[in-house]
C-alpha cells in the first residue's frame, strides 16, 4: 500500500475544488524546433556553455510533445480533475508576432481536447518564461512594444481555445522573469542590470493588463496571474532587521500584486533601486490596475530575514535555519508559511479567488525497488502542505484548487535534470514513466475527496 495523505481536513473541500498537477512547456515538451516552431530564449540560453548544470538542455526533456497522449492517460489514472500547462509562444508564433504556425497551435488544440475527454480541466498559462528569440532580438521585455506583442499572442490563443479552456493565466512568476532574467542574470536571457529590471517589471505588468483587456474583449472570463510568494519573517525585532524584512517583502511579494490590485508600487522599491527606479505618472500606474479574476500562488518556502549590506540590491539576507528540514535545493520546508501567505492575500487584497498553482519539492529520490519509488519525504511534504491549505480554508480563504509541482521529473531550468520535483519519475534514457509513492498517495487523497459528500 502507498503511504496515505488522506486524513487531512481538506478532504471536504469546496464544491468544484480542483485537484491538479502542473508543468511548463520548455521543461517537459522537448522538440523545441519541431514542425515549424521558432527558438525561444531558453533554447538559446540552455545551449550557451556554463549556463545550465551539466550542459543539459530541453531538446528532449520529457518528450511530452510526442508522448502527450500517454501523459494525459497518466493524469487520468491519478484521478486528476485539472492540469496546468503552458503554451510555448514560439511554437505558435515562430517570429513572436505575425505568422501563425498551425502545427504548433494544433498541438495545443489536441492536448486540450484530450484533457476534456478525460474530464480534466485545462488551466492554460500563456507565458512561462520562454520568450521567442525573435522578440528578444527586438529588445524582449525591455521593449515598450512588448505588451502589444503579448496581447496579440494572447488574442490568438483566446480565439483558438477560448471555447474549451475556462481558466487562463497570463504570466507565470513575473518576479522570476525580472530578477532571474534581467537583474541577477542566472536565467534566460541572462542579463544583469539594475536599470533594466524595473523597466522589465513594468512592461510585464503592462502585458498582463493588455492581455486581460484583450481577453475581456474576446469574451474570456477567469483570467488570472500566477506569482511566486514567500512569507518574510524577521530574524530579530531589531529595527534594521524589521526594515530589511519589509524591503524583501516589497521586492518579492508586493512588487507584482500592489500595482494590479492597488494601482501603486511598494514605496520600498524606490530605495532598493535608487536612481535606477523610474518615476511613473499616475496614469501609467492606473493603467496597471487590472485585478485578475484569480491569483495563482506558487509556494515553496519562506525567508527569515536580517539586514545584510552584501545582499545586492535589497540588503536583506536570508538566514538558514539550522536544524530545520530542507529540500535538495536547500529550501526550508515550512508548511505554516503556506497558510500565512494565503491569509495575507485574503487580508491585503480583499479575499480574491486563489489557486495553489505550484507546490512541491525536489528530493534525492531513492532507487526503484520492485518497480516502486518510495519517496517518503515528498509524501510527507504533500501531506503537511495540504494540511496548511486546509487551515487557510478554515480561516475563510477563497481557495479553489491545488496543483502539485510537478507532474513529471523535468528540466529544472539552470539545475538541468539534477533536481527532481515530479510525482512521476521520468527515465531520461528510455522516457519510461514510473509512478512514485507520492503520486499514489495523491491519487488516494483525490479518490477519498470524491467519495465523501
Amino acid at each position: 500500500m502507498s503511504e496515505q495523505v488522506t486524513e487531512m481536513p481538506i478532504a471536504s473541500p469546496p464544491n468544484g475544488f480542483l485537484w491538479g498537477a502542473a508543468t511548463s512547456a520548455y521543461q517537459i515538451e522537448g522538440s523545441p524546433l519541431a514542425d515549424g516552431a521558432g527558438p525561444s530564449i531558453w533554447h538559446r540560453f540552455a545551449h550557451m556553455p556554463g549556463r545550465v548544470l551539466n550542459g543539459d538542455t530541453g531538446d528532449i526533456a520529457c518528450d511530452h510533445y510526442r508522448r502527450w497522449r500517454e501523459d494525459v492517460a497518466l493524469m487520468a489514472s491519478l484521478g486528476l480533475n485539472a492540469y496546468r500547462f503552458s503554451v510555448a509562444w514560439a511554437r505558435v508564433l515562430p517570429e513572436g508576432t505575425g505568422r501563425v504556425n498551425q502545427a504548433g497551435l494544433d498541438f495545443y488544440r489536441h492536448l486540450v481536447d484530450a484533457l476534456l475527454e478525460q474530464g480534466i480541466e485545462p488551466m492554460l498559462t500563456l507565458y512561462h518564461w520562454d520568450l521567442p528569440e525573435a522578440l528578444d532580438a527586438r529588445g524582449g521585455w525591455t521593449s515598450d512594444a512588448s505588451p502589444e506583442w503579448f496581447a496579440d499572442y494572447a488574442r490568438i490563443l483566446f480565439r483558438a481555445l477560448g471555447d474549451r479552456v475556462r481558466l487562463w493565466i497570463t504570466l507565470n512568476e513575473p518576479w522570476v522573469v525580472t530578477s532571474g532574467g534581467y537583474l541577477y542574470g542566472d536565467l534566460a536571457p541572462g542579463h544583469r542590470s539594475l536599470s533594466e529590471a524595473p523597466v522589465v517589471a513594468h512592461n510585464l505588468l503592462r502585458a498582463h493588463a493588455a492581455a486581460f483587456t484583450t481577453g475581456r474583449a474576446e469574451g474570456i472570463g477567469n483570467i488570472g496571474l500566477a506569482v511566486n510568494l514567500e512569507p518574510q519573517y524577521p530574524a530579530s525585532r531589531a529595527p534594521e532587521d524589521l526594515a530589511a524584512t519589509a524591503r524583501r517583502d516589497a521586492f518579492i511579494n508586493r512588487w507584482f500584486l500592489d500595482p494590479v490590485f492597488l494601482g501603486t508600487y511598494p514605496s520600498e522599491l524606490d530605495g532598493i533601486f535608487g536612481a535606477a527606479w523610474p518615476d511613473r505618472t499616475r496614469s501609467a500606474l492606473d493603467a496597471l490596475r487590472a485585478p485578475p479574476d484569480f491569483i495563482g500562488v506558487n509556494y515553496y518556502s519562506r525567508s527569515v530575514v536580517r539586514e545584510d549590506p552584501t545582499d545586492w540590491p535589497v540588503k536583506a539576507g536570508r538566514v538558514r535555519r539550522e536544524g530545520r528540514p530542507h529540500t535538495a535545493i536547500g529550501w526550508e520546508i515550512y508548511p505554516r508559511g503556506l497558510t500565512d501567505i494565503l491569509v495575507w492575500l485574503k487580508e491585503r487584497y480583499g479575499n480574491p479567488p486563489l489557486y495553489i498553482t505550484e507546490n512541491g519539492a525536489a528530493f534525492e529520490d531513492p532507487p526503484a525497488v520492485d518497480g516502486r519509488i518510495h519517496d517518503r519525504a515528498r509524501v510527507a511534504y504533500l501531506r503537511a502542505h495540504l494540511l496548511a491549505a486546509a487551515r487557510a480554508l478554515r480561516r475563510g480563504v477563497d481557495l479553489r484548487g491545488y496543483f502539485a509541482w510537478s507532474l513529471l521529473d523535468n528540466f529544472e531550468w539552470s539545475y538541468g535534470y539534477s533536481k527532481r520535483f515530479g510525482l512521476v519519475q521520468v527515465d531520461l534514457a528510455t522516457q519510461q514513466r514510473l509512478l512514485k509513492d507520492s503520486a499514489l498517495a495523491y491519487r488516494d487523497l483525490i479518490l477519498r475527496c470524491r467519495e465523501r459528500p
